[in-house]
């Protein structure tokens, strides 16, 4: 590796060293000289290494006492050396992209990627850990985006997140699984979204919804639309081939009702019964050649270099109960969502209209 990268290997060597107790809690390190030796590297390598151990504070240096193993190591889950070691693992995952001739932004967009897939598994929900909020719901890259900052948002707030769809979020909800949800869920009756669902699915429930943005949603296509897909009628195309939602997910709940009202069935579409958990996954099908064309929001379009056909403008909202209302770390998080780096933030990405983010709307 060239030596700009060497200091990293002398980070994981050291926390090797004391993970495995050869270097134990209060010991000093080799003196810089020693290690360059040892390394066979320059001093301001060891002393970049050394820096990097102690930002995430598993050393500190003092002048004249040299470089020292932080004091007692904390239980595991909590140690700096346990995240450290998480965080030399990311860098060495982002320089073999690099070095394989990626992009920060398609390596940034693979995590993404995999961490929705994650956050789409099946899991059995269990108690919520202190400081932790619990997502379910809806698959928005603005919801990740929260989980991010979480801990700037609210110290030591930890967002957990799961995409089940704007239903299965609603259901969680109403079984105690769930603090908050994403929901989007358009009423083909009262051409509204989300309210009708929640009073249906919570009735007599007092709770809080808070508009987290407008979305753009249409077709996504290979770059310029090479089929001249212009709505929902040329999804019957012989040959075209779609990328379905997943059943619940707010996407569908509008599609399929579109799709009613112009009188196309479902085995009229070829690829309608292939289903997607996330609109990053529905993006990552197209992008890699094995769909013409799905429903989703801009922002995967954005993301994967895909074109994007408007459609339709959709209200998300976090519906939150009356009683998680006067948590501290959900007041953070609506405050936040009223503030201007917010907005911006939830605009970069794409697609989103944030003329409304942080509204509230009380149901009884």
């Amino acid at each position: 590796m060239d030596e700009p990268h060497l200091y990293l290997q002398i980070v994981e060597a050291v926390r090797q060293e004391i993970l495995s107790g050869k270097v134990k809690a209060g010991d000093r390190l080799p003196p810089v000289r020693e290690m360059s030796r040892r390394w066979n590297c320059t001093a301001g390598t060891v002393q970049r290494a050394y820096q990097e151990l102690a930002r995430q504070g598993v050393v500190h240096t003092r002048a004249g006492q040299g470089t020292t193993v932080t004091g007692e190591l904390m239980p595991e889950r909590e140690t700096p050396l346990r995240r450290a070691q998480l965080q030399h693992q990311a860098e060495t995952f982002l320089l073999e992209g690099l070095s394989a001739g990626f992009s920060p932004h398609e390596i940034e967009q693979a995590m993404r990627l995999a961490l929705d897939r994650w956050r789409a598994r099946p899991v059995e929900s269990q108690e919520p850990e202190p400081g932790c909020l619990r997502f379910n719901g809806s698959h928005d890259p603005a919801v990740a985006l929260i989980a991010a900052q979480a801990g700037e948002i609210y110290p030591g707030l930890t967002f957990e997140i799961t995409y089940t769809g704007s239903l299965g979020g609603l259901m969680a909800l109403a079984q105690g699984k769930a603090d908050l949800v994403g929901c989007h869920l358009w009423d083909e009756e009262s051409d509204t979204y989300n309210v009708p669902f929640v009073r249906k699915l919570l009735p007599g429930k007092p709770t809080v919804l808070v508009t987290l943005a407008q979305r753009r949603v249409g077709l996504l296509t290979p770059a310029r639309n090479p089929a001249r897909l212009s709505g929902l009628t040329d999804l019957v195309r012989p040959g075209l081939r779609f990328v379905n939602r997943n059943p619940g997910s707010g996407t569908r709940v509008w599609l399929d009702a579109q799709l009613k009202k112009l009188g196309i069935q479902g085995n009229q579409i070829e690829g309608y019964h292939l289903e997607k958990a996330t609109h990053y996954e529905v993006a990552q099908e197209i992008a890699e050649g094995r769909a013409d064309t799905g429903l989703g929001i801009e922002a995967a379009a954005l993301s994967f270099g895909l074109g994007f056909t408007l459609l339709t403008t959709e209200t998300y909202e976090l519906v939150i109960p009356a009683e998680k209302w006067q948590q501290p770390a959900v007041r953070a998080l609506v405050d936040w969502l009223n503030t201007p780096p917010a907005k911006t933030a939830i605009t970069s990405l794409g697609g989103y209209d944030t003329t409304a983010t942080g509204k509230t709307t009380w149901l009884s």
